[in-house]
């Protein structure tokens, strides 16, 4: 497990309940002064009252997506290290994340250690983090499918069979291809 050294400030944006809670008691337990926003609104206050150390922000929010949060938060405090986490990873969106402030992208699912490890190797200048964001970004042919997927079943409101037709794929061959796990990279 990674400890933070000293008493560290972290901010957690994230709207899915369950994966905010966890990361949340997850960094507490390592020894961090945690924060939790579900909003880019909430976050903002958070980030001008508290002044974080590390800063983790999902790209798909309510409201301000977490490209606005960046940019936001690294105009705030440009010393604050920046994590974006999501799960709909493409390079272009790690190059925008960046170029906005970002320290790192990591795609989800991740875990506190993963998380942590980044920030110490960029708070340590391990890192190139701009060229490693990108290049562990980079998914396989597979995960992007699963990807698109996704999204276009969360544009259509999980309804299958309009998915289906939009993706060009018969009802049961998008059921069998939400049925299997999504690929690691």
């Amino acid at each position: 497990m990674t400890e933070a050294p000293g008493e560290r400030v972290a901010l957690v944006i994230d709207d899915d309940e369950i994966f905010h809670s966890r990361l949340c008691m997850a960094l507490a337990d390592r020894g961090w002064d945690v924060k939790g926003a579900r909003d880019g609104a909430t976050a903002l206050r958070l980030a001008n009252a508290f002044s974080p150390d590390l800063v983790i922000v999902d790209l798909r929010l309510p409201g301000m997506d977490g490209l606005d949060i960046v940019h936001k938060l690294h105009q705030l405090d440009d010393t604050t290290c920046i994590i974006m986490l999501t799960g709909y990873g493409s390079i272009a969106t790690a190059l925008a994340a960046t170029k906005l402030g970002a320290s790192h992208y990591i795609s989800k699912p991740a875990d506190a250690d993963e998380i942590l490890d980044a920030y110490v190797r960029i708070v340590t200048g391990e890192s190139d983090h701009a060229r490693e964001a990108v290049a562990k970004t980079v998914p396989s042919l597979a995960r992007v499918e699963w990807e698109h997927i996704q999204r276009v079943l969360a544009d259509c409101d999980g309804n299958i069979s309009h998915a289906a037709k939009l993706l060009g794929l018969h009802r049961r061959s998008l059921q069998r291809k939400l049925a299997k796990y999504p690929p690691r990279k």
